[in-house]
């Protein structure tokens, strides 16, 4: 008998986290020796490596665009995304970059509004109002707890929500590998030129963390993707909220993190959130199906 598609996305699924999970303590041991930004390039070429190797085999004609201002204007969001999530790696707490990325969602909401003209539902406003006030409960703005990390973090997730949302005006005119090679040629130089001027040579036992950030980046992408072409993402996204446990788990065995309150509530806050949205979306999503087989019904009476 062959599995069920959903236990195969089940399965790619586990594979998403596994990798952001092992990005996050290569990133983790790397950032005592290296700056962010030359993390951030070594990434990129080694991703950029693994695209070519990739467009090789299937040919380079799809990195053909009519849309490079937009491409631009994405790495620059989602390079901007990846230095706060890199640099907040290294000073706070792995679940508390955890959390504070899962706002992406809800930014990405703004900016779809904003950009693609998408309706925002109360339901979401609901969603993105759980969000900030989840964030605010983990910064606690003016106490003297409060981590500049974790505001470039926030920055980071800001600027990840722009980086999804013009990857939605890209995906119809654009391959995966068309999307992903102008990621890691953009990223890279702007990494390696701010890098040069505080450059440290990369040692022996440095070389296997560095691998691990720039196949794990890639592998967290290519998994999460098979899995939503098994399942629909009303089943595939909310398996990724199980990043958030997992990494705090990763923590603590790791490193001795441990959960505070303000962490906790804030965490919680920001899931239920994204939750709502979710149920929001598949409550739309089922409504649009009955709606068009009523339609096909009504035709064919």
């Amino acid at each position: 008998m062959q599995p069920h598609p959903v236990l195969k996305a089940g399965l790619w699924m586990l594979g998403t986290l596994l990798s952001f999970s092992v990005m996050a303590i290569a990133a983790r041991q790397l950032s005592a020796d290296f700056s962010t930004l030359q993390i951030l390039a070594i990434r990129s070429a080694i991703g950029l490596l693994v695209v070519s190797m990739m467009l090789t085999r299937s040919g380079w004609q799809q990195v053909r665009t009519r849309q490079p201002g937009t491409h631009l204007l994405r790495n620059l969001a989602h390079y901007l995304g990846q230095f706060g999530w890199f640099y907040a790696i290294g000073f706070i707490p792995l679940a508390a970059v955890f959390a504070i990325e899962f706002t992406v969602p809800l930014w990405t909401l703004l900016f779809a509004a904003a950009l693609l003209g998408e309706r925002i539902s109360l339901p979401r406003i609901i969603a993105v109002l759980l969000g900030i006030g989840g964030v605010l409960v983990i910064l606690r703005p003016g106490a003297e707890v409060l981590h500049t990390a974790a505001v470039v973090m926030l920055g980071g997730a800001f600027a990840y929500g722009l980086s999804h949302t013009l990857t939605k005006r890209l995906a119809p005119a654009n391959t995966p590998l068309c999307i992903l090679f102008y990621m890691m040629a953009i990223q890279l130089p702007l990494g390696l030129v701010p890098a040069v001027f505080d450059w440290v040579t990369p040692g022996v036992t440095h070389w296997p963390w560095f691998l691990l950030v720039g196949l794990t980046g890639l592998s967290a992408h290519y998994c999460m993707v098979r899995a939503l072409m098994l399942a629909d993402a009303s089943v595939v996204i909310p398996m990724d909220l199980l990043r958030l446990p997992l990494i705090a788990l990763v923590g603590f065995v790791a490193y001795g993190e441990t959960v505070d309150f303000y962490l906790a509530v804030g965490a919680g806050l920001i899931l239920l959130g994204n939750a709502l949205n979710l149920l929001w979306d598949r409550q739309k999503t089922m409504d649009m199906r009955i709606e068009a087989q009523q339609d096909d019904s009504s035709a064919k009476q």
